[in-house]
């Protein structure tokens, strides 16, 4: 090892080369990072501007909309409840079957329980079915299926 570090030979236009690759160095770095930060602030800028354009363009559309008195007309009779004279609004509360109507929930119990299953077990279990199963495919109309059937 010595041998090889007494092999090497500098002289002095190699150490001022040296120092300025190394000064160039130290001066750039901060400076292309500088410039990297700037570009990704930029992108993000410009998304923000095209979603800001997207965006008065759909405020301008509903501009558009509100402008029309037929439309206007309906979103009063829907939202508020407006009618028109000589019209007679009904209101249905509760209009679900008693079926569809949720019941009183039983009350939760302040006692902790074990479960019966181990949930690693059916973690993994679930996930080596997921990754074997199968995936089937949507036969194709006009093509024969290219699974052979006999007929007898």
């Amino acid at each position: 090892m010595r041998e090889w570090l007494g092999g090497i030979r500098l002289s002095g236009f190699m150490v001022i080369m040296m120092g300025l690759v190394v000064l160039a160095a130290f001066v750039l770095v901060p400076t292309i990072g500088t410039y990297l930060g700037q570009r990704q602030q930029i992108a993000a800028l410009e998304q923000a501007v095209e979603l800001s354009k997207e965006q008065v363009v759909a405020l301008e559309a509903e501009r558009e909309r509100w402008k029309d008195p037929a439309f206007i007309t309906t979103q009063a009779r829907e939202r508020l409840y407006y009618v028109k004279p000589g019209e007679v609004v009904y209101l249905v509360d509760n209009d679900l079957p008693l079926e569809d109507i949720p019941q009183e929930r039983a009350t939760v119990s302040e006692d902790v329980e074990q479960t019966r299953t181990d949930w690693m077990s059916q973690f993994v279990r679930s996930v080596t079915e997921a990754g074997l199963a199968q995936t089937v495919k949507a036969p194709t109309i006009g093509v024969p299926d290219p699974t052979p059937t006999s007929t007898p």
